[in-house]
């Protein structure tokens, strides 16, 4: 039996190729996929996440969560590395919905639905889940698990202490944390070691395919922008890597650690803070991983991604 999911993202093109991979999945039921502010602006996520699914034309459509800016939320975004529409400049045009309903409902509404059941799947800043579990307090008790990527143990990207992810809205993340929740995060730490090189575009699927024809269309702009950005010749896919954390954990090496966020401070705001002392005074909440399987992990991408045609 399908693992009911909610993609939670804010595409970003490591996004988008993380739900080339799901939406495919026989193994996932994707009930839902909630935009977020992050990579970019709340509108314009609402928007990448609905041109996503148009583009995939999935067996099955997932239901479509509208993005909200965050009221805690910080201003940075990704468009040095995505692109101004955040998929490297593709500009797709979707056609107009009416009666949205904001991604907070759509947890809500899905996690209701199937209680104990519903995996969240977490790629951007985690404003929807903490503004879900606040409409809905009960919510947090029918949470199956939730994956996260964001976060690191040693240093950030978008400041020296802070992930991205956590940056964007440190509060929320701070509130998903603390929750009694099972949560497993995907750090920087381990999502770096991940590097897709150019060549690997002749594995994935070719143009006769949407899934083909979508990557195409963003992945050279994300390539040409590590080079130009942050010269490197290959380009991290951290979601893609959080992904195949949910579907393949035996390729993970984790660890059961006490965590938090930082919500404020001149340097820190954002960081992820572990008590790692020998004798630590907060409680573990919250699975980490420490390592991973490179080749391992690089293989379950392009296989995922190979599967979709």
């Amino acid at each position: 039996m399908a693992r009911k999911v909610i993609l939670d993202v804010d595409p970003g093109i490591d996004d988008a190729v993380a739900m080339c991979m799901a939406m495919f999945d026989p193994r996932l039921e994707v009930v839902a996929v909630t935009a977020t502010a992050g990579n970019v602006s709340a509108d314009q996520a609402t928007r990448n996440v609905q041109a996503i699914v148009e583009q995939l034309d999935p067996p099955r459509w997932p239901r479509i969560g509208e993005a909200r800016e965050p009221d805690q939320g910080r201003p940075v975004n990704s468009r040095h590395l995505f692109g101004g529409d955040g998929l490297g400049n593709s500009f797709f045009q979707v056609a107009e919905l009416h009666n949205r309903h904001p991604s907070d409902k759509v947890i809500c509404d899905e996690i209701r639905a199937a209680p104990d059941e519903v995996t969240l799947i977490a790629l951007g800043p985690l404003t929807n889940i903490a503004s879900a579990f606040r409409r809905d307090p009960e919510v947090v008790s029918l949470v199956g698990q939730i994956h996260i990527m964001g976060g690191a143990l040693a240093c950030g990207d978008v400041t020296p202490a802070a992930e991205f992810n956590m940056y964007c809205d440190a509060e929320a993340a701070r509130n998903v944390l603390r929750s009694p929740t099972t949560k497993t995060l995907i750090p920087l730490d381990v999502t770096r070691q991940i590097v897709m090189t150019y060549d690997q575009l002749d594995e994935l699927p070719d143009e006769t395919t949407a899934v083909g024809r979508l990557l195409r269309s963003i992945l050279p702009h994300a390539f040409r922008s590590y080079r130009m950005n942050l010269g490197l010749e290959g380009i991290h896919l951290n979601d893609a890597v959080a992904l195949v954390a949910a579907l393949h954990p035996e390729l993970f090496q984790t660890e059961t650690m006490a965590g938090d966020v930082e919500t404020s401070g001149e340097l820190t705001t954002g960081a992820t803070i572990f008590d790692r002392r020998p004798a630590p005074e907060w409680r573990g909440n919250i699975d980490v991983a420490i390592d991973v399987d490179v080749a391992g992990v690089i293989d379950a991408i392009i296989r995922g991604l190979s599967k979709t045609s």
